[in-house]
């Protein structure tokens, strides 16, 4: 194959991950607009709408350890066809619930198989194609998706409800559903399987530093990877991060409108800023991060720097969400704010994940992370954010405990060691010592 094949196959990568990654954030970016008029439509407490939602991610993060060891074995194409059919069938079934058990059913069990299977195929296979000084770029790149869902979706779902119908909610969910089957069909027929498979290196290989060892790929097992800090190190800091940053999306623009008394149209308006400036930030974030990578000339040490700079940018957002109430002006910085965090955390921990142990085995490692950061902090995250709500009346208490999770998240950050052995090469390597002192 060609460089120029090559580089065509890897742009596919990166447009096959954009849409993954559209459709995945589409459901979250939707779900701060709609979940406002289902639950006066339906007569739920804010606790009951947002359990649905809870309750996709925990389904999310159980998919999402799966279809990592599907990727590794079998690529991303049967990944995508399975998110298709369940993400389009998840936004069509909610449409037609009248009971909170059917909606745990559709919103919770369906959309959960969906999402699960797009956050760690597109990260991964992005990953498997790109390495060192140009995988943040590229992922910056696809990750853009996210924001263009937010910033497009956000529009449709406030159009779709225009008209004011108690249940024009239902409606928005039927049009998001072709959209969301219509996009993983296309992202089908673009994605490729791993560069190795080509017989391909990928992109982006740092070069060899003088007098050090050649790095050889590890072939890590799943046991002895988190036998090792690095990667609980890395789990604790996106989880962490993960609590603050679903409570924010699921709960700000109600923060906006029932307790500082904003419009919706007004509240929308400037949450869908964040997709705005997120479509730009996430590229131009991917380079810096790269840039940092080249300076310091470890890639794993160039991640753990963006990590610890991601949560601190979401401490000061979340300061700035709070004085929203002062003036208008700082809404629109936390906006800001909050897309550079974005285009930081996500993408960053599964380059620093990607840099301590390879790309082998990273679908089968990083899906096992996914299930315990998924299935514990947007769980908790969102739901505490509507539980607090509930119990003191206002969504203020709520925002004060995701900035207190944003500061976990950097001391944790800061503990990331910047390579792990496998237990069974730390054996050999005794055994050799030994033998070297028997001799």
């Amino acid at each position: 194959m060609n460089d120029n094949n090559k580089k065509r196959y890897g742009w596919s990568v990166v447009a096959a991950s954009w849409l993954a990654v559209f459709c995945l954030f589409g459901y979250r970016a939707t779900f701060a607009i709609l979940k406002g008029p289902m639950s006066a439509d339906l007569g739920w407490t804010q606790t009951q709408v947002t359990l649905g939602y809870s309750l996709m991610m925990v389904f999310y993060a159980i998919t999402a350890f799966f279809s990592g060891m599907v990727l590794d074995k079998w690529g991303t194409k049967p990944v995508y066809a399975i998110a298709a059919l369940f993400g389009a069938l998840g936004f069509y079934g909610t449409s037609l619930v009248s009971s909170h058990l059917a909606y745990l059913f559709t919103f919770g069990l369906i959309a959960g198989i969906s999402t699960g299977m797009l956050w760690v195929t597109s990260t991964v296979s992005i990953r498997k194609w790109y390495v060192g000084r140009s995988y943040a770029t590229m992922w910056g790149i696809a990750f853009a998706g996210a924001p263009m869902a937010q910033f497009l979706l956000s529009y449709i779902t406030k159009e779709a409800l225009q008209g004011g119908a108690p249940d024009a909610w239902r409606g928005a969910m039927r049009l998001l559903a072709v959209i969301m089957f219509v996009a993983l069909i296309a992202a089908v027929f673009l994605a490729k399987k791993n560069p190795d498979e080509y017989g391909l290196t990928p992109f982006g290989e740092l070069p060899e530093t003088e007098g050090e060892p050649t790095r050889k790929e590890v072939d890590w097992k799943v046991k002895e990877a988190f036998s090792t800090y690095a990667i609980w190190g890395a789990i604790l800091t996106f989880l962490t991060s993960m609590m603050a940053e679903f409570l924010i999306w699921t709960q700000m623009v109600s923060y906006w409108v029932e307790d500082l008394g904003w419009t919706r149209d007004r509240a929308v308006g400037v949450y869908a800023v964040i997709g705005l400036i997120g479509i730009f930030s996430m590229p131009m974030i991917g380079v810096v991060s790269d840039k940092v990578v080249q300076l310091v000339d470890d890639e794993a040490k160039g991640r753990k720097t963006m990590l610890v700079i991601g949560p601190l940018t979401g401490v000061i957002a979340c300061l700035f969400l709070l004085m929203s109430g002062q003036s208008m002006v700082c809404a629109y910085i936390a906006c800001f704010i909050f897309a550079v965090y974005w285009a930081i955390v996500p993408g960053g921990v599964v380059g620093y994940t990607g840099a301590v142990y390879g790309g082998k085995t990273l679908g089968k490692i990083w899906g096992l992370a996914t299930l315990i950061v998924m299935g514990i902090g947007p769980f908790t995250g969102s739901f505490i954010g509507g539980l607090l709500k509930d119990v003191y009346g206002s969504y203020t208490n709520s925002i004060y405990f995701a900035l207190a999770s944003f500061v976990v998240s950097i001391f944790i950050a800061t503990t990331l060691p910047m390579k792990a052995t496998p237990l069974s090469v730390k054996r050999e390597r005794l055994g050799s010592l030994q033998s070297g002192f028997a001799g």
